[in-house]
């Protein structure tokens, strides 16, 4: 069963991905969190998202604006660098508290606290009608960049985040999506080189066919998402995830997952 459903999320993500300011990685941390402990979860998308990215980069990759990709991406890079690390020091910290519910205890961590804030903070992106309309000016492209890439060092989920920036970029559609997935491209580089030390460590814990097909799974959502491209909507899919998102958000955060 773990692997019908995280299979899929990846392909559902995938595909939402390329319509949508959130999608892969908003979708797959909670649902590799279900399965596995929120740092491995991480990780684990980290992997399937960076592999999607480079599949996306092979079929949209040349309509992507550089000057884009460089005043945002390089901002994105470096502080991805520096939201991993705090990640990597957070994960191994103290229980903040425990309490009881019935015959069943929990506790509540400070990464997990952490991760359910910022995921419930990008959430509000499509509850809130003023964040849903949210946009900013291109000058403050490099800005965005930095925010982008530190939260998706630390949770991996900046989407909703990079697209209120770039959509102000006087970008046709194909260039908007394809820009985003190279800045995506950059930061999971970033992320990753952090994580290397957390992935040999773990690597016992990974389930390898699961990631091959979740890869695979995405690959499949990607490619459909882009024949689909001028004809779908997503407002449905996208609130589905978003109260999906908001409730493992605050489960994580009372720390029953």
């Amino acid at each position: 069963m773990d692997y019908f459903i995280i299979c899929i999320a990846a392909l559902i993500g995938s595909g939402l991905t390329l319509f949508s300011g959130f999608g892969l990685g908003t979708l797959l941390v909670p649902v590799f969190g279900l399965f596995f402990p929120i740092e491995i979860a991480i990780i684990l998308t980290a992997i399937v998202h960076f592999l999607n990215n480079v599949f996306k980069l092979v079929l949209l990759g040349k309509s992507a604006n550089i000057n884009v990709v460089l005043r945002f991406g390089i901002p994105a890079i470096v502080f991805a660098f520096l939201g991993a690390y705090i990640l990597s020091l957070l994960t191994d910290t103290p229980a903040l508290m425990n309490y009881q519910l019935g015959s069943h205890r929990f506790e509540i961590k400070p990464i997990k606290l952490i991760i359910g804030i910022v995921l419930l903070f990008f959430s509000l992106f499509e509850v809130i009608p003023s964040l849903s309309n949210l946009q900013f000016d291109k000058k403050y492209l490099p800005i965005g960049g930095v925010l982008s890439g530190f939260f998706g060092g630390l949770s991996g989920n900046q989407g909703a985040l990079r697209a209120a920036f770039l959509i102000r970029a006087n970008l046709s559609k194909q260039s908007f999506i394809a820009t985003g997935v190279v800045i995506a491209c950059l930061v999971d580089i970033s992320r990753l080189s952090i994580y290397a030390e957390k992935i040999i460590k773990h690597h016992t814990n990974f389930d390898y066919t699961l990631i091959t097909l979740a890869t695979l799974s995405a690959f499949i959502g990607a490619y459909f998402g882009n024949k689909l491209l001028a004809k779908v909507t997503v407002k449905t899919i996208q609130n589905i995830v978003t109260v999906m998102l908001i409730l493992f958000s605050v489960l994580l955060i009372l720390g029953i997952l």
